[in-house]
């Protein structure tokens, strides 16, 4: 059974407060990914007692319904597409994923990602196309040769990953056609697809509870949640020096710290590198939020990331799960046009310039969330988003140009086509650009700004 074992404590004269707070920074800064998409698997595949949970490890479970406001475990979710969801437990053999033919128009993905958070593959309209067919997803352990029937094999470097899949969704009428592309996912360990014995099961795993995303932020108890993943986790090349500086401190492996050995020192010093963390999230806020980092720099392979364990941090913190930029592009309005927070105490535009349309192979879509939770936010329309599927529904500028409106109160009956409906309080927009086109990968087209126009009069 994989269980955390208490570690022994590093001898005091070989781990000071100054070790603690600097290796336990970049502990952190490392394992918060891990840890709050653990709290994501954990509800998802196996708290059966929790209204989100999905399905238990390898069986697929398809989500007939775009996300809403009532959807509050994942932070910054897409309502533009249907999800499934899977849970890959690739310890004992690996799990063949089946795509039925799909109509070329119709955009759909499987993003598939480790325990790291990284993106390894992408089963899809852009990568693999719509003509269907059977892939393999392959665990550490796995050596084996390409079975036949398979188009490609996939390897996740750590034993439990995770597969979303994601269907577009014309409009509403079109939720039937979507339930039927998502009756042909099938899912199979790759002895049922062969036909074959079945391998011996894999040891059970005592999952430790989740933290709360509150208590990630500050809680001691991330480094030994960290440990209980490592050990689904085999070291890298590229990370053997770094695992072994984490085991100074304790953290390593199926082993927790054992904080209440600790000096009080030592133990201060990791809770002064969790807050040296976040004080390195927020100087990297303000980049982004300057526009010197795009969101598209966060996602990504190990290879892509080159082991940025700040960014992979952030792209965890302001929406887990986002794609790779070449699968989907996030421009994220987090201030004005003038550097100013967004709230709903103002109104604000986003104006696209006549052929200023993101450009896109697929489709693109802007999505309104609250703040700091960064959830879809709820409101007198049930409209989360304005995307490219309505654009005959929407009023365009005197010279063919579009402008949303974004604020909290109705703009009037007339103008109601083009709002998106903001929260009271602090809010942040995300623009996605499915399948981007070049000149989007590329910077020729940039995001415009979102302009303030006035204060909200007050109520």
């Amino acid at each position: 059974m994989n269980t955390v074992q208490p570690s022994t404590p590093p001898p005091q004269s070989e781990i000071g407060p100054a070790d603690a707070r600097s290796i336990g920074k970049d502990a952190y800064t490392y394992g918060f990914p891990m840890v709050d998409g653990y709290r994501i698997m954990h509800a998802y595949f196996v708290d059966r007692g929790n209204p989100e949970f999905k399905a238990p490890w390898n069986q697929l479970r398809n989500i007939p319904r775009v996300y809403t406001s009532d959807d509050t475990t994942v932070q910054t979710p897409n309502s533009d597409t249907p999800y499934s969801m899977l849970g890959l437990d690739l310890r004992a053999e690996p799990i063949v994923l089946t795509v039925p033919k799909i109509e070329q128009e119709r955009y759909f993905s499987i993003q598939l990602i480790d325990l790291y958070t990284h993106n390894f593959a992408y089963i899809g309209s852009r990568t693999t196309g719509n003509d269907g067919g059977s892939f393999l997803v392959a665990g550490p352990g796995w050596n084996g040769e390409t079975p036949a029937g398979v188009a490609a094999v996939f390897r996740s470097e750590t034993e439990l990953a995770l597969a979303v899949y994601r269907t577009q969704l014309f409009n509403p009428e079109d939720l039937e056609n979507v339930k039927t592309v998502q009756s042909g996912y099938i899912t199979q360990p790759l002895s049922t697809f062969l036909g074959q014995p079945t391998p011996p099961d894999s040891p059970l795993v005592d999952f430790p509870k989740p933290l709360t995303p509150a208590e990630e932020e500050s809680s001691l108890a991330v480094f030994d949640l960290l440990g209980f993943l490592l050990q689904f986790c085999p070291i890298h090349p590229s990370e053997a020096e770094l695992r072994e500086r984490f085991a100074r401190i304790g953290i390593a492996a199926g082993r927790s710290v054992g904080f209440d050995k600790l000096d009080p020192g030592v133990r201060e010093g990791f809770e002064r590198g969790i807050q040296d963390a976040w004080h390195d999230f927020a100087a990297l806020r303000k980049q982004m939020d300057a526009g010197e980092i795009g969101s598209g720099q966060l996602f990504g392979t190990r290879e892509y990331l080159q082991n940025n364990y700040l960014y992979r941090m952030a792209a965890a913190k302001l929406g887990i799960y986002g794609n790779s930029q070449a699968e989907a592009m996030y421009p994220l309005y987090g201030t004005d046009a003038e550097g100013r927070p967004l709230d709903g105490a103002s109104r604000y535009t986003l104006r696209f310039a006549p052929g200023e349309l993101p450009p896109v192979n697929a489709f693109w879509s802007v999505t309104m969330y609250n703040m700091p939770r960064s959830l879809l936010v709820a409101n007198p329309l049930g409209r989360y988003l304005i995307n490219s599927r309505m654009l005959p529904l929407l009023a365009r500028d005197p010279d063919g140009g579009l402008t949303l409106m974004i604020q909290h109160d109705s703009p009037g009956e007339d103008r109601n086509a083009n709002w998106l409906p903001a929260p009271v309080g602090p809010f942040m927009i995300a623009m996605r650009l499915y399948w981007p086109k070049d000149e989007a990968l590329a910077g020729q087209w940039t995001a415009p700004p979102l302009q303030r126009t006035e204060r909200r009069p007050p109520h």
